[in-house]
């Protein structure tokens, strides 16, 4: 006799705690990454040349690792070289003048699983915390699953507004409201709008930091890719153990590797530890240690922003010459982005033509905690694509963006 099974159909929401469930009403991470039809010019690319990414130094590196010590990279603990990356690490920002020790480090796997630890430890759904708007796209998808109380702060054309911070904690102190427990910031070559902190701003932002007692999460993804002096770090001018950096080696090495660190104090560093646990990848830690052996890194830093430089001044003099009056943007001083407003248009609403003559771009929306308020911007990255594609993507672009001005 054959026996029916009972099939109970599982209310898999309800298993779900209550915050998870807020972070699943939120828009689905990645929404912003749309498919690009092939042939099409990716200025939406945010991430390094083919033809700088260092493949045949990983290569080497690779062989030479399981030449010397055979399997042992490949088990859990892996290589003493993981150690050894950390030392290089923290060499490497003490030469950027940001003194730090070797329990004040933690290597992590990219910068937003750094990120994702940080807003673990400091933030649940009663914390207050403030970004710059716009903003990374991933790190407000983060934030957003612990918090729904997110402030922003405009960013102009020396970054972060820090006059309208402090009124906005003037103003929450005389009300007797909540203060922010963090804020997060991108100082230098901001993502998405290129542009950086003055330095008297990121005094400024140092001393509030003090008065009003929160902490800063410094996004320093960037900060190798500097076309003149590299800007003073948040790090290095801190005083009171206040900052969170966050570095990476993505965008001056390779993305897909996932090395990404922490500085901070190391009390704050074992809390990081403590629930990132052995949740990491020892043999690209040791391959990517391998590979710094070989390599200096201030030197493959000043070889990276003299090539992105030049496709900087090809994308900035191509708007001038190509974009429709009424069209604005920034100068970028390094970093991959330039962050253009075309107003009256909407942007997301605009990008199915844009790749269907021929160009891809990130539309402004998605950098925005109300998304409403990005719908005339668009970000473009001059990092992926070659200077020829670059100045053609700009025409065909600017052609677009010339029908829709005129409607």
């Amino acid at each position: 006799m054959k026996t029916e099974r009972c099939l109970v159909q599982l209310k898999r929401e309800a298993y779900f705690p209550e915050v998870v469930k807020q972070a699943l009403s939120n828009i689905p991470p990645g929404s912003w990454m749309s498919a690009v039809p092939e042939g099409c010019i990716r200025l939406n690319s945010g991430y390094p040349a083919a033809n700088l990414v260092p493949s045949t130094e990983l290569k080497e590196a690779t062989d030479r690792l399981l030449t010397e010590e055979q399997d042992l990279p490949l088990h859990y603990i892996g290589s003493p070289r993981i150690d050894q990356l950390k030392t290089q690490l923290i060499e490497r920002m003490n030469e950027r003048k940001m003194e730090v020790q070797e329990d004040e480090v933690l290597v992590t796997s990219g910068a937003c699983q750094a990120i994702d630890l940080i807003a673990r430890i400091l933030l649940d759904e009663n914390a207050f915390i403030i970004v710059e708007s716009p903003t990374y796209m991933e790190a407000l998808e983060i934030f957003q699953n612990y918090t729904k109380n997110i402030i922003t702060i405009p960013i102009d054309a020396d970054g972060l507004d820090t006059k309208q911070l402090e009124g906005i904690l003037i103003e929450r102190t005389k009300k007797e409201e909540p203060l922010p427990k963090l804020l997060y910031t991108i100082p230098t070559f901001q993502n998405p709008t290129g542009t950086t902190l003055s330095f008297a701003r990121r005094e400024k932002l140092i001393k509030l930091a003090k008065e009003y007692d929160f902490l800063i999460l410094e996004d320093d993804a960037y900060g190798e890719l500097a076309f003149g002096e590299s800007p003073t770090t948040l790090k290095s001018l801190d005083e009171e153990d206040r900052v969170f950096y966050v570095g990476s080696l993505s965008k001056i090495v390779a993305p897909g590797m996932r090395i990404g660190w922490i500085a901070a104090h190391s009390e704050w560093i074992e809390a990081l530890f403590w629930f990132k646990k052995d949740l990491e990848h020892p043999f690209a830690q040791s391959v990517m240690s391998a590979y710094l052996e070989k390599v200096n890194l201030a030197h493959r830093s000043v070889l990276l922003t003299e090539k992105y430089e030049e496709k900087a001044v090809i994308l900035y003099e191509a708007l001038i010459h190509f974009m429709p009056e009424g069209v604005k943007w920034y100068r970028p001083e390094g970093g991959y982005f330039m962050w253009i407003e075309v107003p009256g248009v909407d942007t997301t609403a605009m990008l199915a033509k844009a790749k269907k003559a021929g160009v891809a771009y990130v539309p402004g929306q998605y950098f925005f905690l109300h998304q409403d308020e990005g719908k005339s911007f668009l970000r473009l990255s001059f990092s992926y694509a070659s200077k020829e594609e670059i100045k053609k993507g700009i025409e065909i672009l600017s052609h677009v963006v010339a029908e829709e001005i005129n409607k």
